[in-house]
């Protein structure tokens, strides 16, 4: 099965996570439209048919994700681009 990338991946769990704690409480049916769609992305991204699944799913993947790689810095006003610094 093809998982998606961690970046978006994180994206879908955050956005789905923010949504559903601004929900009412004792109203969990009372989704928005964008919370059904991000919990359907998830289910279908993590190969899952219930979102409380497809989240933990999710955090596992993300768990064992790679860390992301630094983007280098952009060029400076002579068209260099200064050094990354090193991870430690």
């Amino acid at each position: 099965m093809l998982r998606p990338p961690p970046a978006v991946l994180r994206r879908l769990v955050d956005e789905y996570e923010a949504l559903s704690a601004a929900a009412r409480p004792g109203e969990p049916a009372d989704l928005s439209a964008r919370a059904r769609d991000l919990a359907y992305t998830l289910c279908v991204s993590t190969g899952t048919r219930d979102a409380e699944r497809a989240l933990e799913v999710a955090h596992q993947w993300l768990a064992t994700a790679p860390a992301p790689a630094r983007e280098p810095a952009p060029p400076t006003a002579t068209g260099r681009r200064t050094p990354t610094p090193e991870r430690a």
